[in-house]
């Protein structure tokens, strides 16, 4: 298949191509879950198994190979199984989005396996291990120009090219799905980011979203945005020295770690969105937050509470308002 030309599309113009298989809501849904290693994208991955869909889940650490990130304790063999632990397919294709030929072949196997591709989320990025010392706090001329362009590769051109590659194969679905998973709404993040190439590699998903939401509207498809809130993925509970379990301890070193949220919330949540047969009419286009989309399809993080982060951000650390963030969850 040639990625640049094919733009074939499944001849059925309603979800109803895909089957509800055993009750659930994603049966018969082929995923792509760009960056699932750890996170929001495992999570992701996870839900959107759950929900009975087979997902294809990638990223750079295997149990074979560690990523720059250096973290080896999260694979993404580990993601499939997980995924297909919880009711769906998990296939793990180790890919660097950075390597067009590496993401080319990817979509080519998904076409020769699936046919099609139903959803795709793009939560590339494994930057985090560049951001402290050398980026916050300095100016964009203060910060080293090559930790600068890596922020951007990792979280602009990454997406770019698995869009790019992707697409043509995503809109044979009669209902494609692209989601941009990002760090702030285009409300938030009216605020600077604290560095350029971070507001840069931040902001570009949003506007991402938004003009695939202007090319996929003719294909009856939804191109959305979303950001989680104070995450507590697997690396920030390691740079605090808790877990899951004891989470809340953390508090006492970052109180606004009080508003933390796992990572299953965004991901309950875009599960939800995506089994939505309306999602166009409500999201297309769109910028959004795990909060927003928690409120819209009545979902709860795993403690059973939902946590609105940004809005606490908002109202009382920028603004000063009395409150807790025990009054925003």
């Amino acid at each position: 298949m040639d990625q640049n030309t094919d733009t074939g599309r499944d001849t059925q113009d309603t979800d109803t191509q895909h089957t509800d298989q055993g009750g659930c809501p994603l049966g018969g849904r082929v995923a792509l879950v760009a960056g699932a290693t750890r996170g929001a994208g495992r999570a992701l991955a996870v839900e959107l198994g759950r929900g009975g869909a087979t997902v294809y889940v990638t990223g750079r650490t295997t149990r074979e190979r560690v990523s720059e990130v250096g973290r080896r304790t999260e694979t993404i063999e580990e993601t499939a199984e997980l995924v297909t632990a919880a009711g769906g397919t998990g296939i793990a294709v180790p890919t660097d989005h950075l390597a067009e030929e590496q993401v080319r072949a990817l979509v080519e196997r998904i076409d020769r396996e699936q046919g099609r591709l139903d959803i795709l989320v793009n939560d590339l990025w494994g930057g985090e291990h560049l951001l402290m010392d050398s980026v916050f706090g300095r100016k964009s001329w203060q910060t080293p120009l090559d930790v600068g362009l890596r922020i951007l590769d990792l979280g602009v051109r990454s997406h770019l090219i698995t869009a790019a590659l992707a697409l043509p194969l995503l809109v044979r679905s009669a209902a494609p799905l692209h989601v941009e998973v990002t760090d702030g709404t285009a409300v938030s993040n009216r605020r600077y980011r604290e560095n350029l190439y971070y507001d840069l590699a931040k902001n570009a998903p949003i506007r991402i979203a938004f003009g695939l939401g202007e090319e996929l509207a003719e294909f009856g498809g939804t191109a959305v945005a979303v950001t989680p809130g104070f995450l507590r993925s697997e690396q920030m509970l390691a740079h605090f020295g808790v877990s899951e379990r004891n989470w809340r301890d953390a508090v006492a070193q970052d109180p606004d770690f009080a508003i933390a949220e796992s990572p299953y919330y965004l991901a309950r949540a875009v599960a939800a969105l995506a089994a939505d047969p309306d999602r166009a009419n409500r999201w297309n286009g769109k910028s959004t937050s795990s909060a927003e989309l928690a409120r819209a399809y009545d979902v709860r993080d795993v403690d059973g509470s939902r946590p609105d982060a940004w809005a606490y951000f908002e109202e009382v650390r920028f603004a000063g308002k009395e409150g807790s963030a025990e009054d925003y969850r």
